[in-house]
């Protein structure tokens, strides 16, 4: 029953709006005082405990190195190679777009620099050349959401964290599902542009594509290739990737200033100074939740009420898919992951196959008013209205619910290439 108050307290903050730092503290306090010894300093210490941890320095090294990118001119080369490529294909902007994002999302682990990197370059492009505004604006926004599925995904890096999961294990997962969703959303945009009159292939400018960017091609090999070879770590790997990107940008394509670099700076220590107070809250309730044995009881009460893995799921889906629009993704992680996990591995789920279902409800949100985050950034960066976003995000929004649910029901898909 104590564990029921506390999903009833977590849920009553959030119906008023409050924020998450606010919500994660109160919980804390009720489980110390509830289960704990009661001494609330210990919320203290325990929070030191969770951020002394090597992986937490990946999230901001993956950031920067986005921002990088995104600044400098990789994303406008990879999107030039991969638009030379497709334009046989009939809609074959609309196809470049998400091969673009697929491929970039390989690089930022985030779904808005890959959103803003791709649709920057390929949105007023769409639009030239007679995509319909919807279509275009709803195609750079549902790319930009394989920025956290596909490898190396900084909310895939936060799930491990506050679950205890192999981060490479994680990424290795969501190989196989984010390649369905990009195939999906890719057919989807041959399909509704087939009015749009192909182009010949043209090899001269393949090759200058590829030269002009070969070495931003290279870097998803790099990055996730000594990841996977087990090389190096995926935190050395990020250290690496924010090397290769400056290297790239300042020596070999000389696109980035060192004005520019301070700026990205300053703002992936912004998002750092609002995410990891955040962390260290939502690490210390999973210690507090773990030490005072509440999962098990979450657990119980699930099992006496749900009798079924397939009920667990779709009620499971139901919940993050309406957390989704009004939630955050890094906020939905830190608090639910914890929480649902022990659920989830009472049905039959593994921690790795339950993370990929966990972010791609996740992923769905950035796309679902009110707080959809690329709706959010896109209305700013493309100087769109809300309501014209969110129009042209919902054919996007069921076709990731087709994905998720053959991601859901076939586990294979993430856990093919986990040992």
């Amino acid at each position: 029953m104590s564990a029921l108050f506390l999903l009833l307290l977590v849920v009553g903050l959030l119906i008023l709006r409050q924020p998450l730092i606010i919500i994660l503290i109160a919980a804390i306090a009720y489980v110390q005082m509830v289960w704990g010894a009661g001494e609330l300093v210990y919320i203290v210490e325990d929070m030191w405990v969770s951020l002394n941890k090597e992986l937490i320095l990946a999230v901001p090294l993956f950031l920067l190195c986005g921002g990088v990118m995104t600044k400098g001119s990789s994303a406008r080369r990879l999107v030039r190679i991969v638009q030379s490529l497709t334009r046989q294909v009939r809609g074959g902007l609309g196809v470049a777009t998400i091969l673009s994002c697929g491929v970039f999302s390989a690089i930022s682990g985030s779904s808005i620099v890959t959103m803003i990197a791709v649709g920057s370059v390929l949105y007023p492009a769409m639009t030239a050349a007679g995509y319909s505004k919807r279509y275009a604006l709803g195609s750079v926004m549902a790319g930009g959401t394989l920025g956290i599925i596909i490898p190396p995904s900084v909310p895939l890096i936060l799930y491990g964290l506050v679950t205890e999961t192999s981060i490479v294990a994680l990424f290795l997962a969501g190989i196989l599902p984010g390649l369905l969703l990009m195939v999906i959303l890719a057919i989807h945009a041959s399909l509704a542009n087939r009015n749009v009159p192909a182009e010949p292939f043209d090899p001269a400018e393949f090759r200058a594509a590829l030269k002009g960017g070969i070495w931003a091609a290279l870097f998803p090999v790099i990055l996730l290739g000594g990841i996977y070879s087990g090389l190096y770590s995926p935190t050395e790997s990020a250290a690496i990737a924010l090397a290769y990107a400056l290297f790239i940008e300042f020596v070999i394509h000389r696109d980035m200033r060192l004005n520019d670099y301070i700026e990205v700076a300053s703002e992936t220590a912004k998002l750092g100074g609002a995410l990891f107070p955040l962390l260290a809250v939502a690490l210390s309730l999973n210690l507090v939740l773990t030490e005072n044995h509440v999962p098990a009881q979450l657990v119980s009460l699930a099992t006496d009420h749900i009798h079924s893995p397939l009920a667990f799921l779709l009620i499971a889906n139901l919940l993050l898919l309406a957390v989704g629009c009004v939630m955050t993704t890094n906020e939905a992680i830190l608090i639910l992951a914890p929480l649902m996990l022990p659920m989830a591995e009472a049905y039959g789920f593994s921690p790795v196959h339950w993370g990929v279902i966990m972010i791609v409800n996740l992923e769905i949100g950035f796309l679902t008013p009110p707080v959809g985050l690329n709706l959010m950034v896109a209305m700013i960066t493309f100087r769109e209205k809300f309501s014209l976003l969110v129009r042209a995000a919902l054919p996007f929004i069921g076709l990731l619910l087709i994905g998720l649910f053959i991601i859901a029901l076939v586990p294979w898909l993430s856990l093919a290439f986990v040992k």
